[in-house]
């Protein structure tokens, strides 16, 4: 993917779905492939203000997803684009979302959420370096 006419890489914030009592994290069927799974991502715009906002925005519209931003995990740049990840603890999960006819859910566990995001390096780094990773 590239810069797409940016000369600056496109900012996307990422929310990492924490259901921490269960020890799982909420993934979301990709539009564009739909036979693949991510973490609710999306560009940053600048009504959202802060970079936490954002994340918390996307998990709404792609995962109906709310809850707050309880760590910061890492930014991992690439060429194209700058990833900011955050970790949300979620409240509650709405069942009537925007992006409900367009995406599926699933709760998983950590290692299940790992082999899913595999795909797409930055999400399954992401998610390496969150509170949910098992210590080394």
């Amino acid at each position: 993917m590239g810069t797409k006419g940016r000369t600056q890489p496109r900012i996307v914030c990422c929310a990492i779905p924490i259901a921490r009592a269960a020890g799982k994290v909420l993934v979301v069927t990709s539009r564009k492939r739909p036979n693949n799974w991510v973490l609710p991502k999306g560009g940053w715009e600048s009504s959202d203000v802060k970079l936490e906002n954002a994340a918390l925005r996307e998990a709404l519209e792609e995962a109906g997803v709310r809850g707050q931003i309880t760590r910061f995990v890492i930014t991992i740049p690439t060429p194209s684009t700058i990833y900011h990840f955050y970790e949300l603890d979620v409240a509650s999960l709405d069942s009537d979302w925007l992006e409900r006819n367009e995406r599926r859910r699933e709760w998983v566990d950590y290692a299940e959420a790992i082999k899913r995001l595999e795909w797409k390096k930055e999400l399954s780094q992401g998610l390496r370096l969150s509170s949910l990773a098992p210590s080394r």
